[in-house]
Formats: structure tokens, sequence, C-alpha cells
């Protein structure tokens, strides 16, 4: 009993992980009938001429039959023409035979490639309401909170921002003397930053020595984003990730922006990030003192079911 329960078990797994690579399966199944139909096809059109070669020797038969004035009493044009017509018949039929293995592996092949689509785009039509449900519950949440605690405190939340109490030295006006006075800035987790955030460094190929000439070309990125989303009225976050010589994500070709100044889905405008002051990486960046930073996109979530 139970051998029987772990083949029936193994048999389980077997079948769903099939079942989970099955649009993997059948496009390589159906590449490959695709690449063996057109080899089985050049292998039948070697065969073609025989073929032809034989109608031609039985059409030809069948013209001298008629011309032949012995044979007319016995052999009238009507039967000239029906075997005439049989013999182009019985052709064709030699053609479709030859080629019909061909053209149903070709068939199956295609049908196998467009099966895997259809896979694939029920999945990608379940995972993008899946994430529309699960984005919508966290903007009302965020709603909430703002109408209960107000934007500061959803801002607070989001970034997860602390007090830090910090020692500047400065010079006293009377007396001359460097003086330590204590203040407190507001200051963002560093590791607290969205799934869609990256690094803008020497991975990319627009990345510079220079600091101030990468905050000259993110700004300048930052404001072509800005005009490319008003024009269209969407943007996808993998066209950003590609003018910024970002890697593309899969998430990026459904997640972006949405522009419409009637109906506001979220900021209607593209921030990189750069001048978030609760980071202190992205000041130090800004002021000079880092080459590198993190930026972290608003996207307004999946845009395809905002379109």
């Amino acid at each position: 009993m139970k051998k029987i329960e772990l083949m029936k078990k193994s048999l389980s797994k077997a079948c769903f992980k099939i079942k989970k690579h099955s649009p993997e399966l059948l496009a390589a199944a159906g590449v490959v009938g695709v690449v063996i139909s057109t080899v089985m096809a050049c292998k039948a059109t070697t065969k073609i001429d025989e073929i032809l070669q034989n109608t031609k020797s039985d059409i030809d038969t069948i013209h001298n039959a008629m011309i032949d004035d012995s044979l007319k009493e016995e052999y009238s044009n009507n039967d000239a023409k029906r075997d005439i017509a049989v013999t182009y018949l019985q052709t064709g039929i030699k053609l479709v035979k030859l080629y019909a293995p061909a053209a149903s592996l070709g068939l199956l092949s295609i049908t196998g490639v467009l099966a895997s689509n259809n896979i694939l785009k029920r999945r990608n039509i379940a995972l993008a309401a899946a994430y529309a449900t699960v984005d919508k519950g966290f903007k009302e949440y965020r709603g909430r909170v703002v109408e209960r605690f107000g934007k500061e405190a959803d801002r607070e939340f989001k970034y997860n921002i602390k007090a830090k109490n910090l020692e500047e030295i400065i010079i006293d006006e009377k007396t001359g003397e460097d003086k330590k006075i204590k203040k407190d800035i507001n200051v963002a987790d560093i590791n607290d930053h969205s799934d869609y955030a990256r690094f803008f460094d020497e991975g990319s190929p627009y990345w510079e020595k220079d600091s101030e000439y990468n905050l000259m070309f993110l700004n300048a990125e930052q404001n072509f984003a800005n005009d490319r989303l008003k024009a269209r009225g969407y943007l996808f976050l993998n066209e950003v990730y590609e003018r910024l010589g970002i890697p593309t994500t899969k998430a990026g070709q459904i997640v972006g922006w949405i522009y419409d100044s009637d109906n506001m889905v979220g900021d209607n405008f593209v921030d990189f990030g750069i001048y978030n002051i609760d980071r202190e990486r992205s000041r130090d960046f800004v002021n000079g003192y880092e080459r590198v930073i993190l930026l972290d996109f608003n996207v307004d979530g999946n845009i395809l079911d905002l379109m």
C-alpha cells in the first residue's frame, strides 16, 4: 500500500511539473516539430519529379491514343478527357499523400506554439488580476492612513522615516570658537525601498566618474520621462530603465505611470527619488559627495488595467 501511495504521489508531482512547464514544453516541441516537418517536406520534394514524370508519360499516352486513327472508334475524345481528369486527380492524391506527413506535423507544431502562447497569456492575465487586487488594497490602506493621520504620517510609514539626533560643529559668532550643537533630522531607513528601485552606478553605460555630470544626466532623463508621459498619457518602467542603461525586468513590462489631468490615478508625474531629503545617500549624491545613487521610482502600479 505504501509503495502504491508513493507511486501515486510521485506521479502527481510529475504531472504537476509537466503542467507547470507546459508552455515551455509545448513551445520547444513546436519548434522541433517545425524543423522536422521542414526536413520531411524537403525529402518529399525529391520524389516529385518521379510522380510528375509518370503523370507526363500517362498524359502523352492519352494524347497519342487521341491522334491514332486506328483507335478512333474504340477511344473517343470524351474517353480521353475522362482519362486526363482521372490522371490529374490521381497525381493530386499522390502529391497530397507525399506531403501529408510533413504538413500534419507542421500543423501540430504550430498548434503547440499557439497553445503555449495561450497558456502564458491566461497566466499573465491571472497574475495581472492578482497584482491589481493587491495594489488596490494597498492604495486603499494608504488612503485610510492619510485620512486619519495625514499625508506626513503616510510618508513616514512608507519610507520608515525616523528622527535622528546629530551633533554639528559651528563657529560661535561672539567668541569665534567651535561650538557643538545638537539637532534632529528625519532619516529614511537605507534598506527600505520598493522592489523597483535600482542603483545608477558603473553598471550603466551612461554613468561617469563625475557626480555633477551624473546628476545633470538623471535630471535630464527625468524631464524627458515626464515629457513622454504627458505626450502619450502612459509610460512603462522598462522604458525608463532602458534609457538609464539599467536591465529591464518582467514587472517593468506592466508597471509604470499614467497621466490624466482630469482623473489623477497617481502622482501624474515621474520621480526618480533623486531629491529625497530623507535619504542620506541621496543628499550626499546631490551635494556631490557620492557618485552612485539608489533610484526609487514613484510608479502608479500595473497600468495595463488603467489604460
